[in-house]
């Protein structure tokens, strides 16, 4: 059996291969002490025959306590994931093993969005009429940045802007947006009364992913450079975080209604956003806004809830260095970070799966929905 990484995200070292156990270790992102993305594929495997895998740093990773109830993504062909039932942390490794039906598998922390599909996106958004591409900048490694647009700007219409995957390693934010992206090229569009109303009051601004290098690098949380990028947002630095730099030049040329960031969390098993409490311009109608909102997303989905979160920032203690409280203090808008688990929804179970590529893409479609409700209750 043979083990490899040499391809995009690819993300482990192996420190030693004995006959009933492989002992790895995660390799640290690229410039950084962050770790936690692992990707990797065996080959040359033995159908029937059972082999170990133990992650030996898995207590020093980023997020340690997100390995409680984890567990490890699988794949025959690198489309179809499953869960390892067998996945345990314990003495701060974390073990994992597999009888495999065929000869080559795959692992992952998450399921992968990688940069073929990354580009596939960008190419299926680029066909459909009503999206406009834009290449704001290179990245570090010289990679396009692209920025999808869906509808017509002017004066009247709301300019929505959806972000994602400023954390590299958080691949089901991309797989969010493709969900997003999907309801506006579907063929049925016609159908689509939802987005036939967003399409006459907003204009949509998408980055599917922030962190294209870091993505490809194999990283959990920086750039190559070995930058958080949303740590920067106060004043971004084009020679070390462009994405970030020309993401905020292009949203202050074109102005902010409404913000959803869109990242995972290691360690909650449930999805949720942010609020803005905590920024020095907050108002009470900003806060009953995010409530509105938040109830509306509830009431289109059960994979959406509004008990298990973050801490809200004490007063204007929020740190404006962060992406969803900068765009909400420059722009007095509403401003989301969406958080969604790299485990299991626990309002939702699913133990096959977990949290998973489909369930992500369903929550992408319906933030649609629930923007579409809540837009209408803005003018009544």
């Amino acid at each position: 059996m043979q083990i490899t990484t040499n391809f995009d995200a690819g993300n482990i070292t192996v420190v030693s291969q004995q006959e009933n156990t492989t002992q790895l270790k995660i390799r640290k992102d690229t410039n950084s002490h962050f770790f936690q993305w692992f990707n990797f594929k065996i080959t040359d495997a033995i159908v029937g025959k059972t082999y170990n895998f133990c992650i030996e740093n898995a207590s020093e990773s980023a997020f340690a306590d997100g390995w409680e109830d984890y567990k490890t993504t699988a794949s025959y062909d690198a489309k179809n994931w499953f869960r390892l039932q067998n996945t345990e942390y314990k003495n701060g490794k974390l073990y994992f093993s597999i009888t495999p039906t065929q000869t080559e598998v795959d692992f992952a922390y998450f399921t992968p969005f990688t940069y073929q599909q990354h580009l596939n996106l960008v190419a299926t958004a680029t066909k459909s009429p009503l999206c406009t591409t834009t290449i704001l900048g290179e990245t570090i490694n010289k990679k396009p940045i692209e920025l999808l647009q869906f509808g017509t700007p002017s004066a009247d219409k709301k300019n929505i802007w959806i972000i994602a995957r400023q954390h590299p390693g958080e691949s089901m934010a991309e797989w969010f947006v493709n969900g997003i992206v999907n309801r506006f090229v579907a063929e049925n569009i016609l159908e689509d009364t939802t987005i036939d109303t967003l399409l006459e009051t907003c204009c949509f601004y998408i980055i599917p992913n922030m962190n294209i290098d870091g993505s490809i690098a194999g990283n959990l949380r920086v750039n190559t450079l070995g930058v958080n990028y949303n740590r920067v947002w106060e004043n971004p630095n084009k020679a070390t975080e462009p994405e970030v730099f020309y993401c905020k030049q292009k949203m202050q040329e074109t102005g902010v209604d409404f913000l959803l960031d869109v990242h995972g969390d290691e360690a909650i098993p449930y999805n949720f956003v942010t609020s803005l409490r905590g920024i020095p311009s907050v108002t009470d109608k900003i806060l009953s806004e995010e409530i509105r909102f938040k109830n509306e997303w509830m009431s289109v989905t059960p994979e959406f809830q509004d008990v298990h979160k973050y801490e809200d920032s004490e007063p204007n203690m929020a740190n404006l260095a962060v992406c969803s409280y900068q765009i909400g203090e420059l722009f007095k808008a509403l401003s989301f970070t969406l958080e969604m688990p790299f485990k299991d929804n626990d309002d939702v179970v699913e133990p096959t799966k977990q949290w998973s590529d489909e369930r992500s893409e369903a929550l992408g479609a319906s933030f649609l929905t629930a923007l579409e409700g809540f837009l209408l209750g803005c003018k009544n």
